[in-house]
């Protein structure tokens, strides 16, 4: 079949272009309607028990899940008439942007204050007005911290620091809020610095710069690219057409993306840069054709020979790439998931282009113009280089293997070293602004990442019962004990408070009262006089159900786990009849995911190994030559992980997507060296004769792809998303380790274990 293709689109180029481009043309029309989802809750199913749980628990206490934060810090202190002026202004003109929440924005102006009222309490706005004398102010910092709901979330305890909270619609984009509360800022100017943070922020600007990067690095990495592959063809003509092939699997693949409806998530966002990298592989189409129409001097001679030997490599690490890809399907997470169907797609799109518009566009180039291509078997620097290689494989296969063996066990330990861990604000580089304002915000403040721990009763009233707050209570200082914990607060803390109010505000009425209808007549009152939010974001009514509110000093998914675990042994040694303690929150929302990552990933390589071994195994119609095929595969993931748990790197989604593109492309070029070796030891069988014009002919179109795609993509280290430049820079290191592993050990291997491999094969 794949023969029959190539003849007609040599027979018939000027069809087959034709036809390509107007299949293009309809891929293409959809890409104006592209969208994106940067919403972490988008990374799981609907219908995934976490985030069904973290939607019924924000009904439960009417929560809501998106939260600007915006911090000011005045280092000479807060307490002046100007920066409280400024701030009340700010929030003011907060109030009056769309998209917000009007009702829930806390800052001083509109937080409430408990104090006592005749025999009752009233809830009123912490600064009513702006103080003007030394005297006011002063009393305005003495309530301030005098009430330990508001230390560490609205003011920070040296004074400097405080937070407006400025909660979103559901549909609103966090960065564009933010943009018109930075012309906010803007407008009312001051000494103040400002700092915004928030999921919200990080997400909807990563959003933003996601598509900004892709409009810059993919034209950046696409001329590198083109500049190196002509360098090494010196063909113009040769050239367009390579680019062509990775041009059309990234329309294509991404019109399919967004004509089906589907957003593009971080991990879709790379789709191109990947396929790019896989289209690389046309590259030895070009190289075995530069040899032949050197030799033969007949262009229509030259293309069929050239897909007549490398056809069938070519064909199968196209289709172990896609096979490797289409695995990830299998996981849980969801932009995964449309990361590997869309990357095995445009695969597939490059295996197509290889066998009709490669042949039918260089059936309509004139042939005296891809004479004029500098190649040939010459003995330039590359080939001397390449035949080191051979040799060092061939003639010093003990000591080669020798130094891949320690190598490969100094990497398994640094493996044992590797963190798994997804944040989202550590993919900004650490002097942009997002970063920035979530560390001001996490030294000065609770923390920006936000979790719940969801007490629930096994009956109605159970949040009433002071033995249940006072276990809440103590819960609260056990989690607090924890250095990533900024703040925690809960309805237990609305009752000491209440309780200390309505006794002349003594401090040794902080405490939790003995009598639950006591408590039960304070929750009435402080829902009766306070904003309805204040205490249904602590407990339901009946009060069955109450919600510790927890504000972390990081978003790193450790963070989370070790709160549960202190929950967990807290549970342990102090047990309760009657109450079970749940997580929930977008903290905890993140540490699941990030689990899923590891084994959704690890699962998807499992099965991407199996599916790719009996695809090598079927081209080579060897179970063993598929075996050794998988050394540079091996070698390549354990030495690029090892390396990352050396230099700390945390083991986020987009390093681990990275296994699956090294099985595609070291297993792309053993297949290619292998293929290639058996047919010329079948037409003159001297292993080290065919070993060595393996490594120079088949092999310098393997150091081609590696070094065309390493070239191109090692531009990203200058993006200002660090998953591009992680991207980028590992991606170019596995494409350079797995070529230099395939082209040294395969030889090495085959050389020492011949009578294993080639007496019943070749022979």
């Amino acid at each position: 079949m794949l023969r029959h293709l190539t003849l007609f689109s040599v027979d018939h180029p000027r069809l087959v272009i034709g036809l390509t481009l107007v299949i293009t043309l309809l891929f293409a029309a959809q890409l104006p309607r592209i969208k994106t989802d940067t919403d972490p809750k988008h990374m799981l199913p609907a219908t995934s028990p976490v985030r069904v749980y973290n939607d019924q628990v924000e009904r439960w206490f009417e929560l809501h899940p998106d939260v600007i934060v915006l911090g000011i810090v005045n280092e000479k202190g807060l307490f002046n008439p100007e920066t409280l002026r400024r701030i009340a202004e700010i929030t003011d003109d907060i109030l009056r942007i769309d998209g917000v929440i009007v009702r829930d924005v806390t800052s001083f102006t509109t937080a409430d204050n408990v104090v006592a009222s005749g025999e009752g309490i009233t809830a009123r706005p912490i600064l009513e007005g702006v103080p003007n004398s030394s005297e006011q102010i002063a009393a305005f910092r003495a309530s301030l911290y005098a009430n330990p709901l508001l230390m560490g979330r609205l003011v920070s305890r040296d004074g400097t620091t405080t937070a407006i909270y400025v909660p979103i619609e559901p549909t609103a984009n966090g960065k564009e809020i933010a943009d018109r509360i930075r012309e906010v800022i803007h407008k009312r100017g001051g000494e103040e610095r400002y700092y915004l943070a928030g999921d919200p922020v990080a997400r909807d600007t990563f959003g933003a710069e996601m598509f900004r990067q892709m409009g810059i690095f993919s034209p950046i990495a696409g001329m590198i690219m083109f500049i190196a592959l002509y360098a090494m063809f010196r063909n113009l003509a040769l050239v367009i057409a390579n680019m062509l092939v990775a041009m059309l699997s990234v329309i294509w693949s991404v019109g399919l993306l967004i004509g089906v409806g589907l957003p593009v998530h971080i991990m879709s966002s790379m789709i191109p840069v990947f396929l790019m990298a896989i289209s690389t592989d046309s590259v030895h189409i070009f190289n075995e054709f530069a040899f032949r129409l050197a030799e033969v001097k007949d262009k229509r001679r030259a293309i069929l020979d050239t897909m007549a030997v490398v056809g069938s490599p070519v064909f199968y690490t196209d289709l172990t790439t896609a096979a490797g890809f289409a695995s990830l399907a299998a996981g849980s997470i969801i932009p995964v998931r449309v990361f590997g169907i869309f990357v095995a797609f445009g695969t597939l799109v490059v295996l197509l282009m290889s066998f009709t518009l490669i042949p039918a566009a260089l059936t309509l180039l004139r042939e005296d113009r891809l004479l004029r291509g500098r190649d040939g078997e010459g003995e330039g620097a590359a080939s001397r280089g390449l035949g080191w290689l051979g040799r060092m494989g061939i003639y010093r296969g003990k000591a080669v293997l020798v130094v891949g063996l320690v190598l490969f066990l100094l990497a398994g330990v640094g493996m044992a070293h590797i963190r798994i861990n997804n944040n989202m604000v550590a993919w900004f580089k650490r002097g942009s602004e997002v970063r920035q304002a979530d560390a001001v915000m996490n030294v000065k403040l609770g923390g920006t990442s936000t979790a719940y721990i969801v007490a629930a009763g096994r009956e109605e009233g159970a949040m009433k019962r002071p033995e249940v707050l006072s276990y809440i209570e103590g819960l609260q200082r056990h989690i607090e004990g924890d250095p990533l914990v900024g703040k925690t607060t809960s309805v237990a803390d609305y009752v000491k408070r209440i309780h200390r109010v309505l006794h002349e505000d003594k401090p040794e009425f902080e405490v939790i009262p003995s009598s639950e209808e006591v408590i039960g007549q304070y929750l009435f009152l402080f829902g009766m006089s306070a904003r309805p939010s204040d205490l249904n974001n602590v407990v339901d009514y009946p009060y069955q159900k109450a919600n510790i509110h927890l504000q972390l000093k990081t978003w790193d998914a450790e963070a989370m786990r070790r709160v549960m675990w202190l929950v967990d042994g807290y549970a342990a040694s102090h047990p309760i009849d009657g109450v079970t303690f749940r997580p929930a929150g977008i903290a905890y929302f993140n540490m699941v995911w990030n689990d899923e990552v590891l084994y959704g990933m690890l699962e998807g390589f499992i099965l991407s190994v199996i599916l790719v071994y009996f695809l090598m195994a079927l081209s080579f119609r060897s179970f063993k030559w598929g075996a050794v095929s998988f050394i540079p595969l091996i070698f390549t993931i354990v030495l690029i992980y090892g390396f990352i748990g050396f230099i700390g790197k945390d083991f986020d989604m987009p390093i681990s997507v990275l296994s699956t593109l090294s099985l595609g492309m070291a297993t792309d070029f053993a297949v290619h060296f292998v293929n290639r070796f058996r047919r010329r030891y079948g037409e003159t069988p001297d292993v080290e004769q065919a070993l060595l014009w393996t490594v120079g002919r088949p092999g310098r179109g393997i150091v081609r792809n590696a070094v065309l795609f390493a070239l191109g993509f090692s531009s990203m280290v200058f993006a200002a998303l660090t998953p591009y430049i992680t991207v980028g820079l590992f991606m170019a290191a596995i494409m350079l380790l797995s070529s230099l592993a395939t082209l040294i050990y395969l030889p090495a291997l085959v050389s020492l274990f011949r009578g294993r491999f080639l007496k019943k094969d070749l022979s």
